[in-house]
């Protein structure tokens, strides 16, 4: 029998949520994601001292905050550059978090990203941009599509995030399971009984049968793991994004996986597009999505800062 890693290969796309490039090439992924938290870790493993170093001798700005930005931005193409050279795929590199609520400076800063990787000989055809899941983020996406860079939405907690990106024609979708999970249990549900009653799990479900059901082309790529019983509940969902460690635990278990979601074939015409004001409302009613959204905006742009700290001590010399 193979293991369960090799069996969930044949149900899902297996995506690595690493900036690590040992795990990487370990694990053998489709595709790779990182976010500022996986790159602040990064920034602290010895073998990307070079690239730190390389990004601070390119740093362009006025001032030091802004050499300090422009080398954040050039790490990031530089660690999605060196995944890139062991992934067939794409890997998706992140808007910083404290322009969530800005779509132009979310573009522009975009913009510059595709930019660093064109001048690393780097096409978009290798490449997401990831963006927050806000009603900003989701127009800033929108843009983007229509110029041919697709886009990843993470933080996505809500139906009604779901449903806004699939209209807004993104490329793929990041719907978090652990951390819906996380605050449910914090909130005072008892521990699930199994992975299918997991309200991670469940909304994730939701999220690929509404796409599937209304013909939308918007890659489901769940997200956000705390444990193999959450990925293996999800099996057959487009895209699952795993870290280093669960995909260990996957590799070295064998048992049968089975499929857990199947498209019925069944087809609806999907409703009314969704406004601004429904948006906003709509996911508003969610308590777990709107306390998730803005929590994870605040840790991204948290761990965002910090690395910029490391960097400006490092340029300082």
């Amino acid at each position: 029998m193979s293991n369960q890693l090799e069996q969930l290969r044949a149900l899902s796309t297996v995506v690595a949520d690493t900036g690590d490039i040992d795990a990487i090439a370990r694990f053998h992924p489709q595709d790779a994601t990182t976010n500022p938290s996986l790159l602040l870790k990064a920034a602290g493993l010895p073998n990307y001292a070079p690239l730190i170093d390389a990004a601070l001798r390119g740093a362009q700005g006025d001032d030091e905050a802004a050499r300090v930005s422009d080398a954040g931005l050039r790490l990031a193409v530089a660690i999605g550059g060196e995944i890139l050279k062991l992934i067939p795929g794409r890997v998706s590199t992140e808007v910083d978090a404290r322009l969530s609520f800005d779509t132009q400076a979310s573009l522009a800063q975009a913009h510059r990203i595709v930019e660093l990787y064109e001048q690393a000989g780097i096409g978009r055809d290798r490449l997401l941009i990831k963006l927050a899941s806000t009603w900003e983020g989701i127009r800033a996406a929108e843009q983007l599509e229509r110029e041919g860079i697709h886009c990843n939405l993470t933080l996505l907690f809500s139906f009604a995030q779901a449903v806004a990106c699939a209209e807004a024609g993104v490329y793929l979708i990041s719907p978090f399971v652990g951390r819906i999970l996380d605050w449910h249990l914090a909130n005072g549900m008892a521990k699930p009984a199994t992975p299918q009653d997991d309200p991670g799990v469940q909304s994730v479900t939701r999220i690929w049968e509404y796409y599937k059901r209304n013909g939308y082309p918007t890659v489901v790529m769940g997200a956000s793991f705390r444990n193999t019983g959450q990925v293996l509940a999800l099996a057959g969902c487009d895209r699952l994004t795993i870290s280093p460690e669960l995909l260990g635990e996957l590799e070295s278990t064998q048992a049968d996986v089975k499929r857990a979601l199947s498209d019925d074939g069944q087809r609806a015409q999907p409703s009314a597009t969704l406004s601004e004001s429904a948006f906003r409302w709509q996911h508003n009613e969610d308590a777990m999505a709107t306390d998730k959204l803005a929590d994870g905006i605040r840790r991204f742009a948290a761990d965002q800062r910090k690395l910029e700290e490391q960097l400006a001590q490092r340029l300082r010399g």
